[in-house]
């Protein structure tokens, strides 16, 4: 993936209170006052309004805020001006500049970044730029860092529903810091290499929050001859490879369809829809029926050239699903197109119809839309002009990250017409004295941390590696502090079984860690042996308590003398093998006896147990 290219940008929560308010930062469920609100677009100070925030302006949607009590305030329902920045993430930024190598601002001062999506009551993300020109070592060369920043992280959003969304406020003015990388990065891999060594330094300060959601990534993604794409929001950092693959791929059938479309001399599509609700009446397609139900029309639009590169026999070509999309910005469900009909309902009879209405010779397509007539207009416009970006090639947007690592058109690229400057929050001025505070009490590095857990610890260093760049070093500190002897079985666990547990889809690194403690608390109380510990995480990972993992996995504690009867079982059973062996039959045994005892029992201990049964048996 050598044409590659692409830059990174991590936003990770800060553990401390709320930027711009003495509210402490932490998620609740309680959901407290509530507030309505509807938000426009403004000018920034250029006098122009930012075509991302003119696409979010044209949904026209209505925005309710839960505001609980004790995480939120007059400041998050802007009804009160900001207070001073907090200082002590304003420190940790400074931290992390330092661990960077960049070069920090002798002034910071906040901007407003529009932003009317809702998450923001105020209509814009308040945002400052702390440092510049950084870098990091990856693979022996320099990564540039051209910007640390920092800025308050938005509402949560709860639920969605037709012409609202609601959003809590507990989330909101959570500090953020965020750090981006140069367009530097050329392999999937180099990316999720990038994302763990900036995520190991950010977490070394000690004062980043922790799980799900604390830490988010936006990728920027091109090829050549395509185009700067921002995937924006991606939370698991095992994902990131797979987001890069597939919007490469993505990007490389776009560039495909260019050429086909420039091969065939197709000219752009003229916005002329029609009404061919008359063809529909009492059609079988259900989307179409409960339209029509319900006061709505089928409105149709010809794509001249457009056939087989909506949606390929091959499926490498999409432009259908593309132009859906766009679609759907407009308040529908989606879009019927004719290289996938018939189907759903619509009869070939109803697609010939169709295409002898619109009078569409051989390679023209067609898109139909059933909804308010108004709403389908709309979508088919929206459609249109989606297509008429494929003669272009890729357009340049905003993409959201869908959980199987495919992506769905968001809103355009916003431009520098977003931000203006932030009236009501002082300059902060960063003079000698705090930087030399800063520069004496820096944190170990993440190559020095992984160093000292090795030597300390008496584990690889690989192993440390691992630890500390995907954030369980932390963790690992704390199980050792429970009993210093289960240094090598938590390396172990963190390292090589998680990776082993995240091939089969899942995600440890999720696993609450107050749980992660739990389940080697209990081995060092004998609950079970470590043996155990694989299925025990497995489990974790896919939702079960540890209770619960205890209970299905059935690692109720086992005596010697059980263990023995099991273990004397299969020795007789085997007999004719153990006597042909000898003690040669320990090793073949042993994966049997671990199978039988189910983890509740030590291998050091099984193994002697094992022994002993076979000295009675040879005499």
């Amino acid at each position: 993936m050598s044409e590659l290219t692409a830059g990174l940008e991590i936003h990770q929560q800060l553990d401390t209170r709320k930027l711009f308010c003495s509210c402490p930062s932490q998620l609740v469920e309680e959901d407290g006052l509530v507030l309505l609100r509807r938000l426009r677009p403004a000018q920034s100070e250029m006098g122009k309004v930012d075509r991302a925030a003119l696409a979010e302006a044209e949904k026209k949607l209505r925005f309710r805020y839960q505001a609980p009590p004790g995480v939120s305030c007059l400041v998050e329902a802007d009804e009160e001006p900001p207070h001073a920045a907090d200082e002590d993430a304003t420190n940790v930024v400074l931290t992390v500049s330092a661990l960077l190598n960049a070069d920090v601002v002798d002034e910071i001062h906040f901007m407003r970044k529009i932003v009317i999506d809702g998450s923001n009551t105020t209509g814009f993300q308040r945002t400052a730029l702390v440092a510049m020109d950084g870098y990091i070592e990856l693979n022996g060369k320099r990564i540039s860092v051209p910007t640390v920043c920092l800025e308050e992280d938005a509402a949560r959003k709860v639920e969605a529903k037709k012409g609202e969304v609601t959003y809590k406020l507990d989330r909101l003015g959570i500090p953020l810091i965020e750090v981006a990388t140069g367009p530097e990065l050329h392999s999937a891999e180099e990316v999720r290499q990038a994302a763990e060594i900036l995520g190991s330094m950010m977490r070394a300060t000690r004062r980043v929050k922790r799980g799900l959601g604390t830490i988010r990534e936006d990728l920027n993604i091109s090829i050549p001859g395509g185009a700067r794409v921002e995937i924006k929001g991606v939370q698991e950092l095992r994902m990131l490879p797979v987001y890069v693959e597939i919007e490469v791929r993505r990007q490389q059938s776009l560039l495909r369809i260019k050429e086909i479309l420039e091969e065939r001399k197709v000219s752009p599509i003229q916005d002329k829809v029609v009404d061919i609700t008359d063809m529909f009446e009492g059609s079988r397609s259900k989307v179409i029926a409960s339209a029509l139900k319900s006061g709505g029309k089928v409105l149709a639009v010809a794509l001249p050239g457009f056939e087989g590169v909506l949606r390929s026999e091959d499926g490498n070509l999409r432009l259908g699903a593309e132009m859906a999309q766009r679609a759907r910005t407009k308040g529908v469900k989606g879009i019927f197109h004719s290289d996938e009909l018939p189907a759903y309902g619509i009869t070939p009879e109803e697609v010939d119809s169709v295409r002898d209405h619109l009078s569409l010779e051989a390679g023209d397509a067609f898109a139909i839309c059933s909804e308010k007539a108004s709403k389908a207009r709309a979508a088919l416009a929206a459609a249109v002009e989606r297509g008429n970006e494929a003669l272009e090639g890729v357009p340049e947007e905003t993409r959201d990250p869908l959980p199987d690592g495919t992506s769905r058109f968001s809103r355009p690229l916003p431009g520098a017409e977003r931000m203006y400057p932030e009236t009501d929050v002082p300059p902060i001025t960063i003079d000698s004295g705090r930087r030399k505070r800063i520069l004496d009490n820096l944190p170990e590095l993440p190559g020095e941390r992984a160093l000292r857990l090795s030597e300390e610890n008496g584990i690889h260093v690989q192993m440390t590696k691992q630890m500390v760049n995907e954030g369980t070093d932390l963790i690992f500190e704390e199980i050792i502090a429970i009993d210093p002897s289960l240094a090598s079985v938590a390396a172990t666990t963190l390292t090589s079984t998680f990776t082993e547990i995240e091939r089969e889809g899942l995600a440890p690194l999720d696993i609450d860690e107050v749980e992660i403690k739990a389940a080697f608390s209990r081995l060092v109380a004998g609950d079970y042996a470590k043996e155990a510990l694989p299925d025990i995480f497995r489990l974790l990972a896919k939702g079960s308590s540890l209770d619960g993992a205890v209970e299905e996995l059935g690692l109720e504690s086992m005596g010697d003398e059980d263990a023995s009867q099991i273990i004397s079982r299969i020795v007789s059973e085997r007999e004719d093998f153990v006597r042909s062996k000898g003690m040669g039959a320990v090793g073949p045994l042993m994966g049997e006896v671990m199978k039988e005892l189910k983890g509740r029992v030590d291998g050091k201990k099984a193994s002697e147990l094992l022994r002993s049964e076979i000295n009675k048996l040879m005499g």
